[in-house]
């Protein structure tokens, strides 16, 4: 909130307080009747409540609790009260009126701004600056919400197929023996596990996967239905899912989330009409929470961070409408966004490296004249040059009452002589050449000393290396640095799940006295060091194809007669199923989702049970259905994008549909769809070794497109979908979005890194094995700050956690919902499905029974047992994860309703999986 003179402050109060609130309460009913297709009526009116409530509560919050009148709409009667008014109008919700309507919320006062002194001179050798000018307009303290799911590129259909084919395949009708047959009634048959898990040897798991060209049945294609908007020429190949993306999309306004930083293209908006790049860093007191919900608890349904506020702008006097925002390096952890004055200017360019974690942001300048900026308002400027030699520091401090510091290091080494021009701009001098870093500090003289000192460089790009050793393991995020200083130790901002994975030397470099609130992830707290090293002491290295019981940390389990009979029956059944007719569809995704689906089934019935028989012929028809897929033959052939550099769904070129198989042409999901092709190859590959010859070139394709390790191959970008950063991977591919990139499904994130481990130890290649294994731990760590929320989680609002899980996590807000509808079941199973060996390891038992007592129990809000379709089998099979016995009861029961199994999902595997976890001990 802006700091506004107390006098200033009385005065709008009094003004406010006589307005009666029945009269606000009439408006109120007039609007909630008022025509829906009269836009600017409603506006109208909406504004006044905006302008009401917001300067009530923050001039008069003694009236919070002050009851409204009683107004009517349609037949229903509300009591209100003052506070509840105002959360009620500001977050939009009016009967639906409003909902998702973007909020775009000033500040009722439009008083001038006292001209004051222009500059005045201390002792010690510091000089204060104000503001000279009058303005007429209120600094831009409250933002924009986008308080709905922004759907471009997004798809509102259902996570599986829902209907099932069970059509036979003739040639596999015939029945597995009954169990028992030679057994004693308490005999148990021990299942035959894939062998030793990963190597005991140290592995650098970022060897790349290959480094040729793209398999030869698949055919490239240059006309990419989203080409590359202002991106400069390079080498290497081109990101599509990283978190600068904004930069180069659609209107390239929207923001860049760098933690604890957000930078977004001005475009001449908001108070300063700026053409530079805004910095925003809001405090957790800026979230706004949506409204509460029927939960246990009551949490929000969302919380959110106000767009377009304009703390600090790094721009200059030449920057106008015709400027040209460019991108350029690429790279995983970092690109470079580069201002001209217009299309023709090369010799006058503002240069500003965006990294995640980023202690300042920097703007290098050549040949321009700087205009720092603001659209909250400066309201002094002290110069105080005593930090190094050619590094010249000014304390900033705005009308919110944040404090922020500017330093200007000039390529000449000579005074810039900043000068504070108005409560908009701080000017410099004309041609100027150098850098200037902007940091918030609020952390008074102990924070400053700790910006001084790292003051003078920063870092231009980012890179990662990391080494397994068996259980244990390690990766080493680093830094290449740049600036005129390059001796003293950068300064960066670690997330929560860095802090708890530091080793030692790390830890003893972290300043725990400066932190930054980041926008969805807690608070950021500063580093100093110019690489940070995390390790895993318990990587999953024997987590197999089997059910993994996390507290004997092994997959080799014994199943009893009893169980292997149940098994036997679903899966005699489930063999027989036509593999082809259920996998060649027109989605990737769904196809990819049945291959896994029949993998599972052909391993039990031969690891399992030990009918290698039929194991023999299920296996000949997965094979004959996958490489439908391996010789790219599907309904919507793979292409080779070479403008993007990636294998995707020849669907959108076909249908100019970009939402097509859920977006897969333009980038979205890939992890979640090629992940399920993964662990179908991987089983294939552990049952037929040879069939990897003539298959592993395609199978490598996906992992390489998704998740290459190494800039080694020059085919696809180095880890397009995981984020090294945030420590999970991100979903949203190229479409802008207002609150940037998005993660709906956190266990199919996991189901990509397991898919990836089982495909490497099934060919053999222990680098992508230990790959895979790394990523689940960190996986593990990050999921269960950000997405999954045990009891005592105290990372996320405390308002927020109870839902139990986050829905969708954006870079700028978290929704409680899904793209594809709000039922409880779909929000919570979505960060369930599938569930694979791994799923014990991710989700806690603990967690897991908080979650269904509080939603899924008998007496619950939502009881599993009142679910339909798939999503039902997902919640009882979830619940083998902490109660394996109910979940074999439900799944072993005599009136098993096949409808409750999703596309993706086996009767055959809930049983082995619930059997496996200690389910059916008779």
């Amino acid at each position: 909130m802006a700091f506004i003179p107390r006098e200033r402050q009385q005065r709008v109060r009094n003004a406010i307080v006589r307005i009666p609130l029945d009269v606000m309460s009439s408006l109120f009913e007039f609007f909630l009747v008022a025509p829906k297709e009269d836009l600017f009526l409603l506006h109208s009116v909406f504004q006044i409540f905006i302008y009401y409530t917001s300067s009530l509560m923050l001039f008069a919050p003694e009236l919070g609790d002050h009851p409204c009148p009683c107004y009517s709409a349609g037949a229903h009667t509300h009591d209100l009260n003052v506070r509840k008014l105002f959360r009620f109008v500001t977050m939009g919700f009016s009967k639906g009126v409003v909902a998702g309507l973007v909020l775009s919320l000033s500040l009722i006062s439009s008083h001038g701004v006292q001209a004051l002194p222009v500059a005045d001179s201390h002792a010690n050798g510091t000089t204060t600056q104000v503001p000279s000018t009058t303005i007429h307009r209120a600094p831009g303290t409250i933002g924009t919400l986008f308080t709905s799911l922004e759907m471009g590129g997004v798809v509102t259909s259902f996570p599986f197929a829902t209907q099932t084919i069970t059509e036979t395949t003739p040639s596999l009708k015939s029945a597995l023996p009954t169990y028992p047959t030679t057994l004693s009634s308490n005999a148990t048959v021990t299942a035959k596990e894939a062998g030793p898990l990963a190597s005991e040897d140290a592995v650098d798991p970022f060897q790349p996967f290959a480094t040729g060209p793209y398999p030869s049945q698949v055919t490239a294609r240059g006309d990419h239905p989203i080409p590359r908007l202002n991106v400069i020429e390079q080498s290497s190949p081109y990101h599509t899912n990283k978190f600068y993306a904004n930069f180069y999309l659609g209107s390239q306004g929207s923001g860049t989330f760098t933690h604890p930083y957000t930078v977004t293209w001005s475009k001449g908006n908001g108070n300063a009409n700026s053409w530079g790049m805004a910095i925003t860093q809001l405090d957790n007191s800026a979230k706004a929470f949506g409204p509460t919900n029927d939960e246990p608890g009551s949490p929000v349904d969302y919380f959110i961070n106000p767009l377009g506020i304009q703390h600090m702008i790094l721009s200059a006097s030449e920057l106008g409408a015709s400027t040209v925002l460019s991108t350029s390096d690429l790279d995983t952890f970092s690109a470079n966004a580069i201002l001209t004055p217009d299309a023709s200017s090369n010799s006058s360019t503002l240069v500003i490296p965006v990294v995640q974690g980023m202690g300042f942001v920097t703007g290098i300048y050549t040949n321009l004249t700087p205009n720092i900026q603001s659209g909250t308002f400066f309201s002094s400027l002290v110069s105080d040059n005593t930090v190094a030699t050619g590094i010249y520091k000014y304390q900033v401090q705005l009308d919110d009452g944040s404090s922020w510091l500017l330093y200007a290091v000039p390529s000449d080494g000579s005074d810039p002589k900043l000068t504070l021009a108005s409560s908009t701009s701080i000017a410099g001098p004309s041609g100027w050449s150098g850098f200037i870093q902007i940091a918030k500090n609020p952390a008074g003289s102990a924070g400053e000393s700790l910006y001084d000192a790292a003051a003078g460089a920063y870092p231009s790009a980012g890179s990662i290396s990391a080494s397994v050793n068996g259980h244990s393991g390690s990766y080493t995020l680093s830094w290449t640095k740049s600036g005129l200083v390059t001796s003293q130790n950068l300064l960066m901002f670690a997330l929560p799940h860095h802090l708890a994975a530091f080793d030692g030397v790390t830890s003893r470099s972290v300043q725990s006295g400066l932190s930054l609130s980041t926008t969805t992830k807690g608070n950021a707290t500063a580093v100093s060091a110019d690489s940070w090293t995390l390790t895993e002491s318990n990587l999953p290295i024997n987590i197999g194809f089997e059910p993994f019981n996390v507290k004997t940390g092994t997959a080799t389990t014994r199943y009893s007669s009893a169980a292997l009979s149940a098994i036997a029956a679903a899966a005699s059944a489930e063999i027989a199923e036509d593999m082809g007719a259920q996998s060649n569809l027109n989605s990737m995704y769904y196809s990819g989702k049945a291959l896994s689906k029949f993998a599972s089934i052909v391993y039990v019935i031969h690891n399992v049970l030990g009918d290698n028989n039929l194991a023999a012929q299920g296996l000949a028809q997965l094979q004959t259905a996958f490489a439908l897929f391996a010789t790219n033959q599907q309904q919507f052939p793979l292409v080779y994008d070479t403008v993007w550099n990636g294998a995707v769904s020849s669907a959108t070129y076909v249908t100019n549909d970009t939402g097509a198989d859920f977006g897969n042409t333009c980038y979205n999901d890939h992890h979640f769809h090629y992940g399920y092709f993964l662990h179908a190859a991987s089983i294939i590959a552990y049952l037929d070794p040879s069939w990897v010859s003539t298959n592993g070139d395609w199978v490598n394709m996906l992992a390489r497109d998704a998740n290459n390790p190494s800039s080694a191959d020059s085919t696809f970008p180095v880890f397009r979908m995981f984020d090294w950063y945030h420590g999970h991977s991100w979903a949203a591919g190229l479409f802008e979005a207002g609150d940037s990139k998005n993660e709906e499904s956190s266990s199919e994130d996991v189901m990509f890194a397991y898919g990836l481990k089982m495909w490497g130890h099934a060919t053999g290649n222990a680098a992508m094995e230990a790959q895979g294994n790394l990523m689940l731990a960190v996986l593990a760590r990050s999921l269960n700050s950000y997405f999954l929320y045990s009891d005592g989680n105290d990372i996320e609002p405390s308002n927020f956690v109870g839902n139990k899980v986050s829905g969708i996590l954006f870079e700028n807000k978290i929704d409680h919902t899904t793209y594809f509808g709000a039922n409880l079941e779909f929000i919570q199973a979505i960060h369930m499905i599938p569930l694979e060996p791994s799923s014990a390891y991710i989700r806690p038992a603990s967690f897991v029974q908080q979650e269904w007592e509080a939603f899924f129990a008998d007496g619950a809000i939502g009881p599993a047992s009142n679910v339909d379709g798939g999503w039902k089998g997902i919640l009882y099979a979830n619940l083998a994860l902490y109660d394996p016995a109910s979940s074999w009861n439900f799944f072993n029961q005599p009136s098993f309703n096949s409808s409750w199994l999703d596309g993706g999902a086996s009767l055959t595997w809930y049983l082995t999986l619930a059997a496996g976890l200690g389910g059916a001990q008779t």
